[in-house]
């Protein structure tokens, strides 16, 4: 029942973001970027990621935490929500005074603190979010989660697109608009999120706890130590880019960065979703001591295919997906994508072995595998933005992820004690092997647009999947055959 439930969940999941997410990465999110130049995207991007960085003040590991522990101990839910909520607003106060403070004093002025203010208010209600969806699937309400996952997406792409496109407005589209739709989509999504899970605990009223938050404090340090790590090796490369480089050329730049980085973002969405339902999965499982190796291998495959599906195809048809996307510094960008691509392969295995060890509890070691990162991040991108620039901080990237996910991958498999053979390595190589020269032949000989190649090139891959048996059709009979 759970690998069908899990197969099932996952399909729903990945479905809804599909319908939704890429046309907002795609569309409306490239849309603002085309409409508002390069560098005034690449100084919105700055500081998204500038208050992206400090985010884990807001959450300082509850989420995880919440998530684990509601999974495991679901009556817990109503003392769990009548406190947290409120740390999480005493939180947020926090947040605010240290993200204006080191933004002041690394020399934020003017726009830069407007974006600032705002894109702060959206990283509480994006946390906020987050926190309510973690109780919604740790009840294993997977279907609600997956609708709530979209909703804001799909907010934000009919107001964006009523302004980019509606010709309602006189003036040509402002940045600033950008972010004050981000924070009606949130807060509209926020007040759905909470209205489910209100119901579902039978809330009455909020509880001042202070024991409490201690100790959610305490259980959760692990948790907050290793988003706040891992946020810095993921998100420190433009904010470098942007405080490395002179003057325009480090806005032209962290807006070339943000053009290749926006594809990879878009797919690792979709890894994240795993995350998603692996960790209560993974947590329920580990408790009744439930043989979790179906459930590895499912997570691998779907992944593995495809990880290394989009790298190979989105790789051969760089160009023409760049000049279909971007007006400005296509041919850079193209560059860079290039790097950054393939981290979504390393990326990808970090949402099945990290949150098999978060779900574990083994806190400590992935703590060090995050801290590994970000040595190596650091120090890679001092060496290398001022020399190469964007493409330097793709180069790290790419080190940083495949280093932590190497170290997650062989600690995962050792403390769990899983059997190398659990992972299909024959299957791997298979399609690895077939699917490289047959996209390479796949670019002389399909001449329709851009996009029809890449469903033609996504659709074969999907099939070589099934022939090689990297994903197995007895797979796809349990999802057919799904009991209620």
């Amino acid at each position: 029942m759970k690998q069908k439930d899990f197969v099932f969940n996952i399909c729903f999941l990945l479905f809804l973001n599909l319908l939704i997410k890429p046309f907002w990465i795609l569309g409306v999110d490239v849309g603002v970027q085309n409409h508002v130049g390069a560098e005034a995207y690449g100084l919105y991007f700055a500081v998204f990621n500038f208050t992206f960085m400090f985010s884990i003040i807001l959450d300082m590991g509850t989420t995880n935490f919440n998530n684990r522990n509601i999974a495991r101990n679901s009556q817990l839910l109503d003392k769990h929500l009548s406190s947290i909520i409120i740390l999480r607003f005493l939180l947020a106060v926090v947040y605010m005074l240290v993200v204006f403070a080191v933004g002041l004093i690394i020399g934020y002025r003017g726009i830069m603190l407007k974006l600032l203010f705002w894109t702060a208010i959206n990283q509480f209600l994006n946390t906020f979010l987050l926190y309510l969806r973690s109780n919604v699937s740790a009840l294993m309400m997977f279907k609600t989660d997956s609708v709530l996952s979209v909703l804001d997406r799909l907010i934000m792409i009919i107001l964006c697109g009523f302004l980019l496109w509606g010709n309602v407005t006189q003036k040509p589209f402002q940045i600033e608009w950008f972010v004050y739709i981000q924070t009606i989509a949130y807060v509209t999504a926020v007040l759905v999120a909470l209205a489910i899970v209100v119901h579902k605990s039978h809330l009455r009223k909020l509880h001042w706890n202070a024991p409490f938050f201690l100790m959610v404090l305490k259980r959760s340090l692990p948790f907050a130590t290793l988003a706040l790590l891992m946020v810095c090796y993921n998100r420190i490369d433009s904010v470098m880019i942007e405080r490395l480089l002179p003057g325009n050329i480090a806005a032209a730049q962290a807006g070339i960065y943000a053009s290749a980085f926006r594809l990879l973002d878009a797919l690792v969405m979709i890894a994240y979703l795993f995350s998603v339902i692996l960790l209560p999965l993974f947590s329920k499982m580990l408790k009744e001591k439930d043989d979790i190796s179906p459930i590895v291998r499912s997570a691998f495959s779907l992944l593995f295919l495809f990880s290394v599906s989009a790298v190979v195809i989105l790789l051969c048809y760089r160009e023409p997906v760049m000049d279909l996307l971007y007006r400005e510094h296509v041919m850079e960008s193209v560059g860079v994508f290039s790097i950054l691509l393939p981290c979504i392969i390393p990326i990808s295995f970090m949402y099945i072995f990290g949150t098999l060890l978060t779900a574990n509890g083994s806190m400590k070691k992935l703590n060090l595998t995050a801290l590994a990162g970000i040595l190596v991040n650091v120090l890679i991108n001092i060496i290398l933005i001022p020399r190469l620039q964007a493409k330097g901080a793709a180069i790290t990237s790419l080190c940083t992820q495949s280093v932590v996910s190497l170290l997650q991958f062989i600690i995962a498999m050792k403390e769990l004690r899983i059997p190398l053979r659990t992972l299909p390595w024959v299957s791997c190589i298979l399609f690895v092997g077939l699917l490289i020269p047959s996209v390479l032949v796949s670019t002389h000989i399909l001449h329709c647009h851009v996009v029809w190649a890449l469903v033609i090139t996504a659709v074969f891959a999907l099939g070589l999947g099934f022939a090689t048996r990297l994903v197995q059709i007895e797979g796809a009979k349990l999802l057919i055959k799904r009991d209620a």
